[in-house]
């Protein structure tokens, strides 16, 4: 697809080592087969909607129409980019950014998942790192937010490294039972005191204006 057909689609976004993408639908069917072929452990359930629940082929497919779901969706005011997110040209994970009523916040919220085979190496954090910098630094935002389980330490711990800090707990219910979610807050200054990944951004002038 021609980026001139939906901008997003020229959207590049470079750290040292990885390239973050809205997907195409060869790019999508990889990163769908990421996510069947398992995120976490199968004892554990760290986001608040189950969708690794079901079997590798459901798991595939949910995340094959969620980011369809989020082009279709997509609206200056309210706002989900889904970025597919390679290392060595293969596409390990999915890193999201999103608001609603940005231009008139200017908070943007992050939510993302890493293909087990992936973990325990960094990327999360560099990820993250890499759609903070489209945020701040390319969109001017004023304030990101993140939460995490409690007992996810991981997902904390890539937010501490950071610079978010705590900003509440939360209550939801998952399987019929009650969660604790850490909430988490990072202002500009904070993330300027703490970057440190050489981030580029390629494509954005072509589609700024569906930011709001």
């Amino acid at each position: 697809m021609k980026p001139d057909a939906w901008p997003l689609y020229g959207l590049r976004i470079r750290t040292p080592r990885l390239e973050l993408r809205l997907p195409d639908l060869e790019l999508l069917d990889e990163l769908a087969a990421v996510g069947a072929g398992g995120v976490h452990a199968p004892d554990a359930m760290p986001f608040t909607v189950p969708w690794t629940d079901g079997p590798p082929a459901e798991r595939g497919r949910a995340v094959f129409q969620h980011v369809l779901s989020t082009i279709a969706g997509w609206s200056a005011d309210d706002w989900c980019l889904s970025l597919a997110v390679l290392h060595e040209g293969r596409v390990v994970g999915r890193q999201d950014l999103m608001a609603k009523n940005f231009a008139v916040t200017g908070q943007v919220e992050t939510g993302s998942w890493l293909g087990l085979a992936h973990q325990g190496r960094g990327i999360g954090t560099e990820m993250r790192a890499a759609v903070l910098h489209l945020a701040f630094a390319g969109l001017g935002a004023a304030a990101a937010v993140s939460a995490a389980m409690t007992d996810n330490p991981r997902s904390l711990g890539v937010s501490r490294r950071l610079g978010y800090q705590p900003n509440g707990l939360s209550v939801t219910a998952l399987r019929g039972e009650p969660v604790t979610l850490q909430r988490l807050r990072l202002e500009r200054g904070q993330w300027e005191e703490h970057r440190t990944a050489e981030v580029a951004v390629e494509g954005l002038d072509g589609c700024r204006d569906m930011f709001g």
